[in-house]
């Protein structure tokens, strides 16, 4: 199972999550999140053995294509309207992960046009605020999801959650997507609890 920290403002934290064995660790350019990071921070150019994911909401063209060569991003998140085709031309320079919030009135069919084009969804709460809302969704509802592209799970994760998350299941769930749960304010990381957290989900 793949497991993405996101909302990663300190480096030290970086290099440390990344020894952890997180496979992905994302970097917030929406400039209204409080975990907000600039391309020109140090902790964006930061590297290592886990795939370096920039969050977006609604980004031009050039200033994407100019923060994934600049930060070396190895996935775009894009968390707003973008379109199918924004999303094809973005993949043309790095792998896409398209987000969507979902309740239970969710329309899996929205998701059609896009399946030749990204490489994850990412399944997070529906909120007015592009995610980050700190709230679970119904997982039942994902019963519905019926394409062939892996998906993140995200929404909520907190470290008492992985006996649910070894008891959930679905034939395209690649991983999950952790972020508020694990901290203790806004950007730093609770470096422990991701760690007891590794061990017990990637049994």
């Amino acid at each position: 199972m793949l497991v993405k920290v996101c909302g990663i403002t300190d480096r030290e934290q970086y290099s440390r999550l990344d020894s952890l064995g997180v496979d992905m660790l994302g970097l917030n350019f929406y400039h209204a999140s409080p975990r907000y990071v600039a391309p020109g921070d140090p902790v964006s150019r930061l590297s290592g053995r886990a795939s370096k994911v920039g969050i977006f909401v609604n980004p031009c063209v050039d200033r994407t294509l100019a923060t994934i060569k600049a930060c070396g991003l190895d996935y775009v998140q894009l968390h707003g309207a973008e379109s199918v085709a924004f999303c094809r031309q973005m993949k043309k320079h790095a792998g896409v992960i398209k987000a969507f919030g979902i309740n239970d009135a969710f329309d899996f069919a929205v998701l059609n046009e896009y399946a030749t084009t990204v490489d994850y969804f990412l399944f997070d709460t529906r909120s007015s605020r592009y995610g980050g809302s700190g709230r679970k969704f119904n997982w039942q509802k994902l019963a519905e999801y019926d394409l062939e592209v892996p998906f993140l799970l995200s929404g909520g994760l907190a470290p008492d959650d992985w006996p649910a998350l070894r008891a959930f299941s679905h034939p395209q769930w690649a991983g999950i997507d952790i972020n508020s749960g694990f901290e203790t304010g806004p950007g730093n990381k609770d470096l422990a609890a991701v760690a007891a957290f590794l061990e017990k989900i990637k049994l």
